[in-house]
């Protein structure tokens, strides 16, 4: 396909819109080409940022191509950040800062806020961590925590010669099914997979059932590095609305007869970073979509021991034919334990380990023995409840404290460790998420704005505030400061 375009003022096409010169029989297909062509046409400011773009219906008319060749294109570049929708108005071009080259502004990742990232994660930073993802030693359990790191650095001499199981240690996976068998579902040790974290087991699933070009639904707003992720292996990610009521489940049944994923990634407890959770029936109506539109669902349940008892789990419903299950512990006992788990089928867990073994071989025994002993001990289940009953009451205090400052919830959370809350107002230009996290690392302050989650551009002002540390001087001065008048 050649870049070239010509004006076309035919009748029933956009007024002096380009015709773009594609090639059919060209190796990619329309999308690509036509994803192309125009990041080509905003990066060279042929269209300028506010330039209202073609209907869907026009663009297919003026240029030959059917109107779901059209919605695909247009969707792939709003997650590029490319172009943002309005509803009820159409598409506009929102940026000009295209990647080097074509090819690779099709996986570009709106990088808003990236340089915060480091310091979000570090955990060496001096500034208040309200945007941070992990909670103060001592909501943790500090001893326990610690005691069981002694004990794990008592492993035994002979086990220091090898790798380690390749499913993770035997214990722990043992604990782990045990507990699933009880609480949720039928479980047995070789269909739990140990892995550095959640983060880690996404990368695995990813690797093993993705290639380039796949689309991969996640819920916008959701977890920021999952987007990056996807990317990252060359899939397109889809966003699908997420709020207080749960899941746009019409949008996706939409989203999956036109993109046909592949997988589709959900928080159904306390999703990060709005705290909701989806009910019974929602549950249900999304496995029953998956099995329509043949994608599996990743469900991130990291957040599962700081849920109700009795709240919707995909895992238990579907008895692993479809559902892949993620655990983690960093946020029962600490983040520096990087020790996540996946539960699926035995055929599944199989592909999954081989890629496991082949992109880093085994993971650290000496970590997997530290969480065992944690979990394994009488004290972590009253720990776990003091630290629900902490959280609740840090929720409350946060909301209270945003209020004072203009700010209410997105959604109202259900549980957990966050509220996302902001102001009514719109974004603009001189006015918005990125800029307030900047003004408030000069302050001494970590905030997590509303595009760290969001693949498409969010229309007001709004951040994710991790409830432990929302209700200080510090934050109220400043988010009183800066509030809109």
């Amino acid at each position: 396909m050649t870049h070239n375009v010509k004006q076309d003022e035919g009748e029933g096409h956009a007024s002096g819109w380009p015709v773009l010169d594609i090639d059919r029989q060209k190796k990619g297909g329309l999308v690509e080409q036509i994803v192309i062509a125009i990041s080509i046409m905003v990066g060279s400011r042929a269209l300028r940022i506010g330039t209202r773009m073609p209907s869907v219906r026009q663009f297919a008319r003026c240029n030959g191509v059917s109107t779901f060749t059209v919605v695909e294109s247009y969707d792939r570049l709003v997650n590029l950040g490319l172009l943002s929708s309005r509803r009820g108005s159409g598409y506009f071009v929102a940026r000009h800062d295209v990647a080097a080259s074509p090819q690779a502004a099709i996986h570009a990742s709106p990088t808003a806020i990236d340089a915060l990232t480091p310091d979000l994660y570090s955990g060496v930073s001096e500034a208040l961590p309200v945007g941070a993802g992990w909670l103060p030693p001592e909501m943790y359990g500090e001893a326990t925590v610690l005691d069981a790191v002694r004990q794990a650095m008592r492993i035994p001499a002979s086990r220091l010669r090898g790798y380690g199981h390749p499913l993770g240690f035997p214990s722990l996976r043992q604990h782990l099914a045990a507990g699933l068998s009880e609480d949720l579902f039928q479980a047995e040790p070789d269909q739990v997979l140990l892995t550095h974290g959640a983060t880690h087991a996404f990368d695995l699933i990813l690797r093993s059932l993705t290639k380039p070009g796949d689309t991969v639904l996640v819920e916008d707003p959701g977890y920021s590095n999952l987007q990056s992720l996807i990317r990252h292996h060359g899939c397109i990610p889809v966003g699908i609305a997420r709020g207080e009521a749960g899941l746009d489940l019409e949008a996706l049944a939409l989203a999956a007869a036109r993109t046909q994923p592949k997988l589709m990634f959900v928080n159904t407890v306390l999703q990060n970073p709005l705290g909701t959770s989806l009910n019974q029936a929602q549950a249900h109506r999304l496995l029953a979509l998956a099995e329509q539109f043949d994608f599996w669902l990743v469900e991130d349940d990291i957040y599962r021991e700081l849920a109700a008892r009795g709240d919707a789990s995909l895992a238990a419903m579907d008895g692993l034919r479809r559902v892949i299950r993620v655990g983690s512990f960093s946020k029962t006992l600490s983040p520096v334990l990087r020790v996540g788990s996946i539960c699926a089928s035995p055929s599944l867990v199989a592909e999954l380990v081989r890629v496991k073994m082949l992109a880093g071989l085994t993971t650290s025994e000496i970590n997997e023995r530290a969480v065992y002993h944690a979990v394994s001990a009488r004290p972590y289940k009253r720990m776990v409840e003091r630290l629900v009953a902490q959280l609740d009451a840090a929720r409350e205090r946060s909301i209270d404290c945003l209020a004072q400052a203009g700010m209410a919830p997105v959604a109202r959370p259900r549980g957990g460790m966050f509220v996302s809350a902001g102001w009514p107002t719109v974004q603009t230009p001189e006015w918005n998420g990125k800029i307030i996290a900047d003004m408030a690392l000069k302050a001494g302050i970590l905030l997590s704005p509303n595009e760290f989650f969001m693949l498409r551009a969010p229309e007001t002002v709004w951040f994710r505030f991790n409830v432990a540390y929302t209700d200080t001087p510090v934050l109220q001065a400043f988010l009183q400061s800066i509030r809109p008048r």
